[in-house]
């Protein structure tokens, strides 16, 4: 009985392989844009724009669609990953403990470098609320 329902979460369906292909091309595209250019910021985080931007473009194609209509299976497939994006973090996890030896003698400057750039994290967030807040409040 648990077999089937398994089995039954599993499927691979043709769109839904289409979406992962549509991720990885977005991510490839800024990646090769990046290296040609020479622009100083991450290729995904490039890629994530231009995924956007074709986002938008097809959701004006569609007539104004909803952006869930727009999105379809990319959607599904970004909330997965996000859903399980914890076990990500774990080759990494094993990576530094792997070279904890490498590590222990930077282990004060990582803490204050943590706790700093989450400090910083939170400000932005807060200054971007408010800053959306007075701008959606004036409309």
């Amino acid at each position: 009985m648990g077999a089937d329902v398994a089995t039954s979460d599993l499927r691979l369906e043709p769109a839904m392989l289409h979406a992962v292909a549509v991720l990885l091309v977005a991510q490839l595209a800024g990646e090769i844009l990046v290296r040609l250019s020479g622009i100083p910021v991450p290729g995904p985080v490039v890629g994530m724009l231009l995924l956007i931007i074709g986002l938008v473009l097809r959701q004006h194609a569609l007539g104004g669609a909803d952006v869930e209509a727009a999105a379809g299976p990319v959607a599904s497939v970004a909330d997965t990953l996000l859903r399980n994006m914890s076990l990500m973090f774990i080759p990494a996890g094993c990576g530094i403990i792997e070279r904890l030896d490498d590590v222990a003698p930077h282990v004060l400057a990582l803490m204050v470098i943590l706790i700093v750039s989450t400090f910083l994290a939170l400000v932005a967030t807060a200054c971007t609320f408010v800053a959306v807040r007075r701008l959606t409040s004036r409309g």
